[in-house]
């Protein structure tokens, strides 16, 4: 069953790149979350989403959001990768694809894990899905913009 906006985002739990178990619910009644999924730590285009979304960093926490990245690479992986760029927000290990799975992101060409964001809201709603592979900045100007039209 597809995903869409006004469905409540289905519950997660995983690994962050410090160790952490990281939930989906340990944010509910708290603040609105920016979840985004991308294919792989260290690449071209990932490097330059995570940078887009680590520059904004502040307007995010400031509009009261939480950023959280996601992708199948390692714990180790995700540590290198956000010290290298020091990137400010969680980066959560879906090593097994289960979450990206539960989201609906799909693969490009059938082999590349997909780039898709999504906006959820304080009570666990999803308000905005937004899927570009290309269009890097993109995924930031878009959950910015939602997150303005979010009722505080």
């Amino acid at each position: 069953m597809k995903i869409k906006v006004g469905d409540k985002a289905p519950e997660f739990t995983l690994p962050s790149q410090d160790g952490t178990q990281v939930s989906l619910s340990d944010f509910r009644g708290k603040k609105n979350i920016v979840v985004y999924f991308y294919p792989k730590d260290d690449t071209p285009g990932c490097t330059k989403e995570a940078c887009a979304f680590r520059d904004q960093y502040q307007v995010f926490t400031d509009a009261g959001a939480e950023v959280i990245g996601i992708s199948g690479d390692s714990q180790q992986s995700h540590k290198q990768f956000a010290s290298k760029y020091n990137l400010p927000f969680t980066l959560l290990c879906d090593t097994s694809n289960k979450v990206r799975q539960l989201y609906d992101v799909p693969a490009t060409l059938w082999i590349l894990p997909g780039r898709v964001t999504y906006v959820i809201d304080k009570e666990g709603i999803i308000r905005h899905i937004f899927d570009s592979m290309l269009d890097f900045d993109a995924h930031v100007k878009e959950a910015l913009k939602t997150l303005k039209a979010i009722p505080a």
